[in-house]
Order: structure tokens, then C-alpha cells, then sequence
């Protein structure tokens, strides 16, 4: 790659890990957030107390994943243009706009733990189609994402190029669903 990329300087201690450690931190942190997640959801009862604002959330959920969805297409113009500072600065965006989806997410999940989707007929199949297709891609999007960063910002830009031409379209899917998700559970479900 001929152009030149301004790398932040605290991504220049990246380079100091070995691809091997770095894949290795990305697996064992992706498997503990899958296995918390999957903890919260399913098996952690409801808080006791809840408060007002946490019915707010999953509408924050759905604007945390919009915002990511427009990042994520901005970052795929701009990489088109060969604009490689500005997809950069999309792509965190798209980071950052996704990191405050899942710390909302977590938060709602503590306070109401599972939402239940009881409307019945085919959308209830739509609607799992989606929702089971979902969770089983964001299961990915962790270590696929984290890896992409890690590859770009250590200047890998070949193996970055590969392994985003599949982190992007489920990195999308999953944000583009999420908002999907939400608008069945409140307008169907």
C-alpha cells in the first residue's frame, strides 16, 4: 500500500505483540465476554431495583447500532476512495458507537433481564429467524472486529484487507439487525 496511514502512537505498542499473542488475547477476551453475556441473559435473575431510565435503554440500543450502521457504511465509502484516514476515523466511530451499545446492553440486561417477543404466527418465525441469526454473528463480531483494529493499526494492511472483507458484513448485519430486532419487539412484539 503506497499511501501513507497516520497511525496513532499508542498503537505503535501493538506492534510489539506477536500476531500469534495477539489472536490468542482477542479469542480468550471475545470467549469471556460471550460466556458473560450468555450468563447475564439466560441464567442472572433481574436486579432487585430498577430504575426509570433503564426503560430508555433499548432505544439507546437501537440509536448506539444506527450510529454504528452509517459509521460503518461512511468507513466503506471512504476505504472505496482510498481515503485510508478517514475510513480510519469511521471505523473507530463504529467501534466506539458499538463498545456504548454493549455497555448499555449489559446494563439494561442486568436491570430486565430477558425480553420475550410473545406475538404468534409467521412473524414470531421472522422474528427468531432474525434474532437467532443475530446472536450467533455477534458471537463473531468481537474477535473479528478486535483482530481487523489489531491488524490495522500494527500496519498489516493485506491481512487486515482479508479479514475485513468478512468483518464487515457481519459486523453490519449484526448492527443493521439489532435496530430490526428492537422495532419488532416494540411495534410486534
Amino acid at each position: 500500500m503506497s499511501e501513507q496511514i497516520n497511525i496513532p502512537g499508542q498503537a505503535k505498542i501493538l506492534e510489539q505483540v506477536s500476531v500469534k499473542t495477539a489472536f490468542r488475547i482477542i479469542i480468550v477476551v471475545s470467549a469471556f465476554a460471550l460466556l458473560f453475556l450468555f450468563w447475564l441473559i439466560y441464567f442472572k435473575e433481574e436486579a432487585a431495583k430498577t430504575y426509570a431510565w433503564v426503560t430508555y435503554l433499548p432505544a439507546a440500543n437501537a440509536a448506539f447500532n444506527s450510529l454504528s450502521t452509517v459509521f460503518l457504511l461512511l468507513g466503506l465509502i471512504e476505504i472505496k476512495k482510498r481515503n485510508f484516514n478517514r475510513h480510519m476515523k469511521f471505523m473507530a466511530s463504529a467501534f466506539i458507537t458499538s463498545t456504548f451499545f454493549l455497555v448499555s446492553y449489559v446494563i439494561y440486561h442486568h436491570f430486565q433481564g430477558d425480553t420475550k417477543f410473545l406475538t404468534e404466527g409467521f412473524i414470531r418465525y421472522v422474528y427468531f429467524f432474525i434474532l437467532i441469526s443475530h446472536i450467533v454473528l455477534s458471537a463473531f463480531v468481537v474477535p473479528l472486529v478486535l483482530s481487523s483494529f489489531y491488524l490495522a493499526l500494527t500496519g498489516k494492511f493485506e491481512k487486515h484487507k482479508k479479514l475485513s472483507r468478512w468483518t464487515f458484513p457481519i459486523w453490519l448485519y449484526v448492527s443493521i439487525t439489532g435496530v430490526v430486532i428492537f422495532f419488532m419487539l416494540r411495534v410486534v412484539g
